[in-house]
């Protein structure tokens, strides 16, 4: 599971790990107002379709994640850091209304300015049930 650490709120996040962190920690508890937080107005969030949003579309990403998938899990495995980006690699615990439990796996890869996310570009393999 993703350690705790401070949240956008308190500020002075600096690493993108720490951003990461963070950030997953109000995606897990389903907080959009916190992990929005974590992002600059200007940022952009590109998903595994390849599709490059902005701030608006972003909200609407994790509104519907959460509506479709209340519960979450995120285990950070591996990060691979480079100045102020990093690729982290991660396994994600998605538990849709019915409680049905799907494993993702992918890489989050981040820059952050200022102890936010300037842009995100998500890799991840299908949700997959686990057994």
């Amino acid at each position: 599971m993703v350690a705790p650490r401070q949240s956008a709120k308190e500020g002075a996040l600096k690493t993108a790990r720490e951003v990461s962190e963070s950030y997953w920690q109000a995606e897990c508890r389903r907080d959009i107002d916190e992990v929005l937080m974590h992002y600059h107005a200007d940022a952009t969030y590109e998903g595994p379709d390849g599709l490059r949003v902005g701030q608006a579309e972003i909200r609407a990403c994790y509104e519907a994640s959460a509506r479709d998938f209340p519960g979450l899990e995120v285990t950070i495995l591996r990060e691979f850091p480079a100045g102020d980006s990093s690729a982290l690699e991660f396994r994600a615990i998605l538990v849709d209304r019915g409680g049905r439990r799907l494993e993702v796996r992918g890489v989050n890869v981040v820059e952050v300015r200022d102890g936010r996310f300037v842009a995100v570009r998500s890799y991840e393999d299908p949700p997959a049930p686990i057994p």
